[in-house]
């Protein structure tokens, strides 16, 4: 099997999803996505499967066999990761969602989504060297004139890389620690000085320039997050006709040796080493935290959407190999020594795990679909604010459950190559490997967890999450008369009701953390699990909805997707949605004896 040609999409299910599930062609043409008709975004979605699979995906390979190197400062890329990427930018896919002053498409998010998805599935550490145009777009909306001007509107008409720079070695995940610190200058101009870790595409030698968005501390500033500012730093310096310039004081001074998306250069950024690192103040206002958010929450639904397209392909290569690899006889003539070997497809196990994966990938899908349609009515309605509101707690469940997921699921599609897909003759490893920052980055599933507890809920007073929760009872009392679905609308209220009450049993906690702190050791034991559950019951409930269009659609006739889409609801509700009682169980009764427990003891 040629790896180059390893990425299997499935463009039959995102299609499902944008126009049969969520119905984007209903609002497509009118405003504020005039530039867009159905036609167009059809054909859009026809051009980039292809691409992807074909251009984007051949460096797939190289990119992670090819070991990067950083001499003096600079990092060279291979030259299969630059033929892939000219295909990105000469057919202006990375313009996709920007508007038509920026000289892009103005697509939708919910197009703009599945193009990412389609990418970044194919070649994870390729496809993140074209982000520049993100930050780009931000800096065009947080921007002064100037900076709009001379980085946003420029970076984008040349290509610029670009790259958001938060953490810093000492402070890791606790960004409000960070003590990069910026000098005033004159103006908007400070000088920059500290290091930052772990910045993705940080230094390489593809675009003219890099664009940085480093959050600093100006010199008196308070601590912690609310004390950090956002700054233009720009690998070269640009003259006031846009000319490049000197070079800036910010230095690539490490780059990390990974487990996976080797591809994608991770390096430690060093400003104000030998010559200052000139930094501009983005807007001309101390609103750093703020700012940055723009780009975190783009990036963490990235981090979503990118590991259900790399559990896709793995599932699919996965199926594909199982209805071709003959091994053993079919159990029901186990001891019958001269029966025919079969396709391992038809053992048990392996239905098993094909069929886990299968239902987990669709309901994935569904989710980040759902979130990116939510996106979408954002954009549609902007003085509705409950839109963005939802938007906010759907992220930490589309990043942190499809990132979990993702990468134990994987392990189970590798697991049906056997030996075959422990060996680099088939891309399981790598789809593991390049899967497992997932969890890491953009915020750890724990601190996912946290965010959607104190954060989208608490803080939101549980408003949105209560709204959310009373659609999903209006599906589990649909149906009526000879109502397929009855079984699995049964089980999703249940499922619904034991979130309901673990969500009680943690509030009730933490209620009680104000009069006896340790109590606060109960809730945020259980985070996690509730962000799991969470994330499950809202997959059940799509899926179940997905089905119910699926259902409708078998009217004319058999068709083994529609079957397929009411067979993931089926096993998703049945299998799944039963974990949360568990989990309901463990929180109500939660000690917190853990927390009590001596170190010596570990």
């Amino acid at each position: 099997m040629s790896q180059q040609h390893h990425y299997k999409t499935n463009l039959r299910d995102i299609e499902f999803n944008l126009f049969e599930a969520y119905r984007i062609h209903e609002y497509l043409g009118d405003a504020p996505f005039s530039e867009m008709d159905e036609e167009t975004v059809r054909d859009v979605l026809q051009e980039v499967d292809r691409l992807a699979r074909e251009e984007f995906a051949a460096s797939f390979v190289e990119a992670d066999r090819t070991p990067l190197e950083l001499k003096h400062g600079e990092i060279e890329l291979p030259y299969g990761v630059r033929k892939s990427l000219d295909a990105i930018y000469e057919g202006g896919w990375d313009r996709i969602s920007f508007p038509t002053e920026l000289g892009g498409f103005a697509a939708p998010p919910s197009l703009a989504w599945a193009v990412a998805e389609l990418l970044v599935g194919a070649n994870a550490g390729a496809y993140f060297y074209i982000s520049g145009g993100l930050m780009a777009a931000v800096l065009a909306e947080e921007g002064t004139p100037d900076q709009v001007e001379r980085f946003a509107k420029r970076g984008i008409e040349r290509q610029w890389g670009g790259t958001m720079v938060l953490t810093e070695p000492d402070a890791g995940s606790d960004v409000g620690a960070g003590t990069t610190k910026a000098v005033h200058v004159e103006g908007d101009t400070y000088h920059l000085e500290g290091v930052k870790r772990f910045i993705t595409s940080g230094e390489e030698d593809y675009h003219e320039n890099i664009v940085h968005l480093v959050l600093a501390r100006p010199e008196g500033a308070v601590a912690g997050t609310k004390g950090l500012s956002m700054f233009v730093v720009p690998k070269f310096l640009v003259n006031d006709d846009g000319s490049l310039g000197e070079r800036n004081g910010v230095v690539c001074t490490g780059l990390e040796k990974k487990m996976g998306i080797k591809g994608s250069s991770t390096c430690e950024l060093t400003f104000g080493m030998t010559k200052p690192a000139v930094g501009y103040l983005v807007g001309g206002v101390h609103d750093g935290i703020r700012q940055m958010f723009r780009v975190i929450e783009n990036a963490r639904m990235l981090i979503g959407i990118k590991s259900t397209a790399t559990l896709s392909t793995g599932y699919l290569n996965a199926l594909e190999y199982a209805q071709v690899r003959k091994q053993g006889a079919h159990i029901t003539k186990a001891t019958d020594k001269t029966a025919p070997r079969v396709e391992i497809i038809n053992h048990p196990n392996v239905r098993r795990m094909l069929m886990e994966q299968k239902a987990h990938v669709e309901g994935m899908r569904a989710l980040a679909y759902y979130g990116s349609w939510v996106q979408d009515q954002a954009r549609r309605f902007p003085d509705d604010d409950a839109w963005e509101r939802r938007n906010d707690l759907l992220l930490p469940l589309i990043k942190g459950y499809s990132s979990e997921k993702s990468y134990y699921l994987l392990s189970q599609a590798l697991q049906v190559f056997g030996g075959s897909g422990f060996s680099m003759d088939y891309p399981l490893e790598q789809y593991i490997r390049d899967a497992k920052i997932d969890t890491i980055y953009e915020g750890t599933t724990g601190i996912q967890a946290l965010d959607l507890l104190f954060r989208k809920i608490v803080r939101d007073q549980g408003e949105t999450l209560t709204a959310l929760s009373e659609e999903i009872m209006q599906t589990v009392k649909g149906g009526g008369a000879d109502d397929p679905f009855e079984a699995e609308r049964e089980l999703l209220g249940m499922a619904l009701e034991d979130v309901q009450g673990q969500l009680n049993a943690m509030i009730g906690a933490l209620m009680a953390s104000q009069a006896e702190p340790e109590e606060i050791y109960k809730p945020t034991l259980h985070a996690n699990s509730l962000l799991e559950s969470l994330a499950e019951v809202v997959i059940g409930w799509l899926l179940l909805r997905h089905a119910e269009v699926a259902h409708l659609s078998l009217t004319a006739g058999e068709d083994a997707f529609y079957e397929g889409k009411i067979a993931s609801a089926r096993y998703f509700m049945r299998t799944v949605l039963p974990k949360s009682k568990l989990r309901r169980q463990l929180s109500e009764t939660e000690d917190g004896a853990l927390m009590a427990m001596p170190v010596e003891q570990f």
